[in-house]
């Protein structure tokens, strides 16, 4: 197991301030298409998109095909991120490393898909080609 915050990894103070992405999801992040701001209009994109690249590098330094992320996130979102006008509403997409990892083929679950993870690592765990 590998313990990895992007946020904090790409330069994020902890606690930071809220961000939420712009009218997009996380692939138009990395494209450089839309941004990650704060309520106040801070753009946190680089940071996010720094975040990202290096939890790619970690995973593939280590081989990793899943992973584990926080539900939601800016950077993590596998399913919903926040609307971008800091509503709390959420709609369909991905975060920035979410959309980075699924690129080079890694499954992203969240904490309420712990069976489905589970399940994923005995299929990788019985397959003949680990």
């Amino acid at each position: 197991m590998i313990k990895h915050c992007p946020e904090v990894a790409g330069g994020l103070p902890t606690p930071r301030p809220a961000a939420e992405i712009q009218g997009a999801d996380g692939n138009q992040i990395l494209c450089r298409k839309a941004g990650v701001k704060t309520a106040d209009g801070n753009d946190l994109s680089e940071a996010f998109i720094n975040g990202a690249e290096t939890a790619l590098e970690r995973i593939r330094q280590h081989e990793i095909l899943l992973a584990l992320l926080k539900s939601n996130s800016p950077s993590c979102g596998n399913e919903q991120v926040y609307n971008g006008h800091f509503s709390g509403v959420l709609v369909r997409g991905i975060g920035v490393t979410t959309a980075l990892l699924r690129q080079f083929g890694v499954q992203v679950y969240n904490e309420l898909q712990i069976d489905g993870l589970e399940l994923a690592l005995k299929k990788l765990e019985n397959s003949p080609h680990k």
